[in-house]
């Protein structure tokens, strides 16, 4: 069995899901979704005891291109985010009524499919097909069945889909150089050019764009807070909490081996933009008066940091960055399903028209606290060994950097305890708020516990990773 199994499964579960038609999509979607998870769980076992899951074959001779799909540390465990935040996302949507569902959740599964490969392709051409297969249904996801006005929702995807086609184009004009030079796309060979300095600048530049669009990094996050408003609920957790770790996962796999030596150079450049990402996004969210907006700001903060981290060339920033992602992915995606579970009892987003919660639904609001404070990097939480890990590399370059990253602590914790303050306590709203049901909880718990348990022993993951990290420093320092 090898990794080809796991996406092969996915794309069934696609297909049988529009098939299935409107009645039985949401149950077969969430069924096909757990067999990918179990299967990530299985591929992972064999993994850990030295099995080759990974794939080669020939695809196209004429350029060569192969179906490669490589399976290390770094890989599974994005693979594991995505296969275990898929269920989450379909099981907390099983509150909403969706037109044409069948659409609606084997687009979501092909999404699924689409970036599942993405983490997996170990050859340039076979990357970018995935890379961009992943653009597709968020399009319709968030066209269709998104909210609010139809004309701005119309306009906010569009910009997020031209901005993110844009900026994949010069990703894919440096894999065409980049195939010139070494007569091949798959990753090793990639990894063992010597390319010249002025090469290197103009390759890492070109896949600058497509992850910092991706990520999304200042100045080029202007499509985001829009996107995350006006996409459906289930579609802003896709985004943020999956999709945008393809560009942070990029950075590490793609953009920094292939031109280490610029990324040397630009370091404090890279560094500073993220960094600039962090504090911007932190005092926009100090203004959103639209819980979902606000999320969406403090995802900016957060991920600013998560770059900072990739952009120091060091085992603690990779380290600290990939385990940030993994618990921004869990967080977000449990932050924005309780605004959702806000927004079904209170039909609205404004956190001045909410407020009382805590004494109608003392279950929800401890849940809600322990995400908020996950949020924060509270100690014995996940998002907090990403976050220390992160600000010790940093301080490592230079103090000042982790000094600056850190202000996402205090500023995220001003906001979101405002946040909570607002929304939980003080008085209550007029409208009955009934306390969390058995599907609501059961997502709201296994993202909980997920962050708790490795908040106390991220153990697996760190030994998981830190071989995959260590490779690829070898070759950004080689």
């Amino acid at each position: 069995m090898d990794v080809t199994t796991l996406l092969i499964l996915l794309l069934v579960g696609a297909i049988a899901t529009y098939i299935s038609g409107d009645k039985l999509a949401s149950k077969v979607a969430f069924a096909f979704s757990l067999a990918g998870l179990g299967l990530s769980l299985v591929l992972l076992s064999t993994y850990n005891n030295n099995g080759d899951i990974s794939f080669m074959a020939n695809w196209i001779d004429v350029p060569k291109v192969a179906l490669a799909f490589q399976a290390d540390g770094l890989s599974m465990a994005m693979v594991l985010l995505t296969t275990a935040l898929t269920p989450l996302i379909i099981l907390s949507s099983f509150g909403n009524t969706f037109n044409n569902s069948k659409n609606f959740y084997a687009l979501v599964l092909f999404m699924s499919f689409a970036m599942t490969g993405t983490f997996l392709a170990a050859d340039g051409l076979l990357y970018y097909v995935f890379w961009e297969l992943a653009l597709i249904p968020i399009y319709f996801i968030a066209l269709i069945w998104g909210n609010g006005d139809a004309d701005e929702r119309k306009k906010a995807v569009l910009k997020f889909f031209i901005y993110t086609l844009a900026g994949s184009l010069f990703m894919l004009i440096g894999f065409a150089y980049l195939y010139s030079k070494a007569n091949s796309f798959l990753l090793e060979d990639l990894y063992s050019l010597k390319l010249t300095a002025t090469e290197q600048f103009y390759i890492f530049f070109a896949f600058f764009l497509a992850y910092a669009i991706k990520i999304p990094i200042i100045p080029f996050h202007t499509w985001q807070a829009k996107v995350y408003q006006k996409a459906p609920t289930v579609g802003t957790m896709l985004l943020s909490g999956i999709m945008l770790k393809m560009g942070l996962y990029s950075v590490i796999r793609w953009q920094l081996p292939i031109a280490p030596d610029a990324a040397i150079q630009y370091m404090p450049m890279l560094i500073g933009l993220s960094i600039g990402g962090v504090i911007y996004g932190s005092i926009v969210a100090l203004r959103q008066k639209d819980i979902k907006k606000l999320l969406a700001y403090s995802s900016l903060a957060h991920v600013g940091l998560i770059a900072a981290g990739c952009y120091t060339l060091t085992l603690d920033g990779l380290s600290g960055a990939v385990a940030q992602m993994i618990a921004h992915g869990f967080v977000i995606v449990g932050l924005f399903f309780a605004a959702e579970i806000i927004y079904r009892r209170f039909e609205t987003r404004k956190i001045a028209e909410m407020g009382g919660i805590r004494a109608q639904a003392p279950k929800f609001t401890s849940m809600f606290m322990i995400m908020v404070l996950a949020s924060v990097a509270l100690p014995g939480t996940y998002n907090f060994v990403g976050e220390f890990t992160v600000l010790y590399s940093l301080s490592q370059v230079n103090i000042w950097y982790a000094v600056l990253g850190g202000t996402t602590i205090i500023l995220g914790a001003y906001y979101m305890l405002k946040m909570f303050q607002n929304t939980m306590l003080g008085v209550t709203n007029a409208k009955i708020f009934a306390d969390i049901k058995a599907t609501e909880a059961i997502t709201l718990i296994a993202i909980i516990g997920f962050l708790l348990f490795f908040g106390l022993y991220p153990k697996p993951i760190v030994d998981l990773v830190t071989p995959s990290l260590e490779k690829i420093l070898l070759n950004i320092n080689r």
